[in-house]
């Protein structure tokens, strides 16, 4: 691929639409992470490897940068002819720190990303993350030993990587070189070398409430007039699924669907047909999987309602109302449920196979109001 024919290649690491998460000072709604790895550094229990977990888009990506911007902040150990300082009280950093504006300007030489790289054919991003962009961190541990102080190392995600990319870091993790911290971005830990899991410490991120998913979103610049307990309750407590959402004016096609669900057992053909209609081409490939997951949401959400009662929060308006009537008790959430996974199951081997999208979609509708009737 000659030079003129490169193409920029997304950051993975980015949600669309959102701040990059090394921009992003203040971190929302994870006290409790916060201050488990504050009292290790204070206490000197300090681990070279940390796991970070919980759903996608809760800040996972954030606290590993704050704890990067912290931990290359930090004076030196021996504080000097005054003493050591006091131990820190906060993740905190002054954005006016030499650190943090080389981090803010990506230039930052002790900070090394492990993340997908390019494709073989530099088109686009790579599936996975390789042994070839761990090597480049081998190298960069190698360069950068020479200079002294801490370095910090962050996978972006852990989940991500190729078997040979994991055993390599595996061997970085089990003789860690001196003076590095390892943090590990991880939404499905389960997933992940249980060699790699044991020889790091973990911190578990929550989902959000309503009150702190507004502060946040406020925080990404996404505005103050939203439907926060909506965008909590649809994205499952995460901010950047929220992002998501408002990117792909998800709150309306989740309204449409309600209303749309709201005729059952009789199906208004001419606004499905539109609604699948919507979502068909390249330029919509985006909301085509939004809507999937929309489907799967309400029949998860209609089935759990049989379970627990009422919906405590609606996604939209009228969604309580339906989902009394569709699924009054535990036996009618045995039916949606069991017709959740089955056109999960459908959805995933249609994206999979290239199915028709307005086809599939359609199919979905129909077989959902069958179970209506």
């Amino acid at each position: 691929m000659s030079k003129k024919d490169e193409v920029d290649l997304p950051d993975p690491t980015q949600v669309a639409g959102a701040p990059h998460p090394r921009d992003t000072l203040r971190l929302v709604g994870q006290v409790r992470a916060e201050a488990g790895f504050l009292e290790a550094f204070s206490t000197g229990r300090m681990h070279h490897g940390w796991l970070l977990t919980g759903p996608r888009g809760v800040g996972k990506a954030t606290l590993a940068w704050r704890i990067a911007r912290f931990l290359l902040t930090q004076p030196a150990d021996d504080g000097g002819l005054f003493g050591a300082p006091p131990p820190p009280t906060s993740l905190d950093t002054d954005p006016e720190h030499p650190v943090c504006r080389r981090i803010y300007a990506g230039s930052e030489p002790g900070v090394f990303v492990l993340k997908r790289g390019a494709n073989a054919t530099g088109t686009g991003l790579s599936q996975d993350i390789r042994v070839d962009e761990v090597r480049k961190l081998k190298s960069f541990l190698h360069l950068s030993a020479t200079e002294g102080g801490r370095r910090i190392v962050i996978v972006d995600s852990a989940d991500e990587m190729n078997t040979q990319a994991a055993n390599a870091l595996l061997k970085l993790l089990e003789e860690p070189p001196a003076r590095v911290t390892f943090l590990l971005i991880s939404h499905q830990p389960a997933g992940l070398l249980p060699t790699i899991r044991s020889r790091c410490r973990e911190l578990r991120l929550d989902t959000l409430a309503p009150d702190a998913m507004a502060e946040a979103l406020l925080a990404a610049e996404d505005g103050a007039d939203l439907n926060t307990a909506a965008l909590a309750t649809l994205s499952g407590g995460s901010v950047g699924e929220a992002i998501r959402l408002l990117n792909l004016d998800g709150l309306a096609s989740y309204e449409k669907l309600v209303a749309l669900f709201s005729t059952l057992p009789q199906l208004d053909r001419v606004r499905a047909l539109a609604l699948a209609d919507s979502i068909t081409g390249k330029a919509n490939e985006a909301r085509y999987d939004l809507l999937l997951g929309l489907i799967e949401l309400f029949l998860a959400r209609l089935a759990r309602a049989g379970v627990t009662g009422p919906l405590p929060i609606e996604g939209a308006p009228g969604e309580a109302k339906l989902a009394a009537r569709l699924c009054p008790d535990a036996y009618a959430a045995m039916k949606w449920a069991a017709v959740h996974q089955r056109l999960g199951a459908r959805a995933r081997h249609g994206r999979g196979v290239n199915l028709d999208p307005a086809a599939l979609v359609m199919d979905m509708l129909l077989e959902i109001t069958a179970a209506a009737s």
